[in-house]
């Protein structure tokens, strides 16, 4: 069994938080994170961003916009990674990112599957584009 950090960003409601509030996660999440699959190798496991259920004027999203916002997000947060990632000396000088951290990858790298809890990538380790510490810095272009 991996090590998991506990990614941050579900609350009970299983939607994202409101910016400037620190993230969450739910319960519910932790316990079937041991039923997601284990990357293997040179893999990351990915859990897509989901974006604020409101805008900031206060107008409620449709479910279609907050998963097509889910599905062509760029942001995602590393739940469990292979144990090969980053070894490759000749290629990675030090790890470009860890467990618990939120990173931007291409829109359309890697396999994806949904489960309850929403969207989740299994991406390589060199699809990594780069690390951000607010997802919600990062607007979704849909």
């Amino acid at each position: 069994m991996t090590s998991i950090i506990k990614p941050e960003y579900l609350t009970e409601e299983n939607t994202t938080i409101p910016p400037q509030s620190p993230p969450k996660l739910t319960q519910s999440y932790m316990d079937e994170i041991d039923r997601l699959p284990d990357p293997v190798g040179y893999r990351i496991l990915i859990k897509m961003w989901k974006m604020s259920e409101m805008t900031e004027g206060g107008i409620a999203l449709s479910e279609q916009t907050l998963e097509t916002s889910e599905m062509t997000s760029v942001v995602g947060y590393v739940i469990k990674m292979g144990d090969m990632c980053y070894k490759d000396k000749e290629k990675f000088v030090k790890p470009w990112c860890k467990e618990g951290q939120f990173v931007v990858i291409g829109r359309y790298a890697g396999a994806r599957f949904k489960t309850k809890f929403g969207e989740h990538r299994i991406i390589n380790d060199d699809e990594i584009i780069g690390t951000i510490q607010k997802p919600e810095d990062i607007l979704a272009l849909f």
